[in-house]
């Protein structure tokens, strides 16, 4: 919970508009798929809506909250483990969802790591445009395109 009160407080402070789908308090018994399931569900509508929003999951790895944040139809949530990783899954993938593992980073690594996914702007290269086609394509008729 350190670092997602951190999170919120400091993106909030650089003109961020944070929505924090929980937990509130940390319990290691916790569920995360809801909380990160809502969290994909409010970038999808936000976007649906015309916003141009961005989503943040947070765990022990990353992993299992990326997975749960890919189920939602239209996410791309993109595990990033350092500031390549993060600027290369909003560049070439144009994801719209970060997975970080909290565990995995000091809050300051953690940080920069989401500041970086946060300030990378997609390319609309026509190979990652393209690409980025055949998965939503997939994900909508169950297709796979060549």
């Amino acid at each position: 919970m350190e670092l997602s009160a951190h999170l919120v407080k400091h993106l909030s402070a650089k003109g961020y508009e944070v929505v924090d789908h929980g937990p509130k308090e940390y319990d290691a018994l916790d569920d995360y798929p809801s909380f990160c399931i809502n969290a994909a569900l409010a970038v999808m509508a936000d976007q649906a809506a015309g916003t141009n929003a961005l989503g943040i999951v947070l765990g022990g790895s990353g992993n299992g909250e990326q997975i749960a944040a890919n189920k939602v139809k239209g996410v791309r949530a993109a595990l990033a483990w350092n500031l390549s990783t993060a600027k290369l899954a909003r560049e070439h993938n144009d994801a719209n969802v970060v997975a970080v593992g909290g565990r995995q980073h000091s809050v300051d690594e953690a940080t920069e790591i989401i500041e970086a996914f946060l300030a990378e702007p997609f390319s609309n290269d026509e190979r990652h445009v393209r690409r980025i086609s055949k998965i939503a394509a997939y994900e909508r008729t169950g297709e796979v395109i060549a």
